[in-house]
């Protein structure tokens, strides 16, 4: 049998503004990733790691953060975003679920169409939401993203 390894979003990428992070990392992953900047990986280790444990992932550690932690303000000053999915009915315009014009075809198989929506979202917008309603809402986290600018001025 052949083993298969899940490798979506374990990926990290760089602009010239922003620094990309897929959630899937474990945070000794991150620590080993050499492309990763210095002073990301630094910073990661030192405020990170003492309230993380290294085989966490990302992804888990931005889902259950909470909103009075101390890396709560780590992140801000980074000016982390966080790249969510969450689960979304299709709607039309007016509020209304789509269909034929004028009523004459029946629309009901598209009522409680749902569809994943990625957004951006900034650490007080993750970490407010409390964990039974990012299950409700099927939220996904995705990716990080910091500042180059920001982690310099740290």
């Amino acid at each position: 049998m052949r083993q298969t390894i899940y490798e979506d979003f374990k990926y990290s990428m760089q602009d010239t503004n922003r620094i990309y992070v897929g959630s899937k990392y474990t945070f000794r992953e991150l620590l080993d990733e050499e492309e990763l900047l210095f002073k990301l990986r630094m910073l990661m280790e030192r405020y990170v790691l003492p309230e993380a444990d290294l085989e966490d992932t990302l992804e888990t550690h931005l889902y259950y953060l909470r909103p009075e932690s101390f890396l709560v303000k780590i992140y801000r000053q980074m000016k982390a975003r966080i790249r969510v999915s969450v689960i979304e009915e299709k709607k039309g315009l007016l509020g209304r679920v789509p269909g034929g014009a004028g009523g004459r075809r029946d629309s009901s198989w598209e009522e409680g169409r749902k569809r994943y929506v990625t957004k951006q979202l900034t650490i007080e917008e993750l970490t407010a939401l409390p964990p039974e309603e990012k299950e409700r809402q099927g939220l996904v986290v995705q990716e990080l993203s910091v500042s180059k600018l920001a982690l310099l001025g740290m």
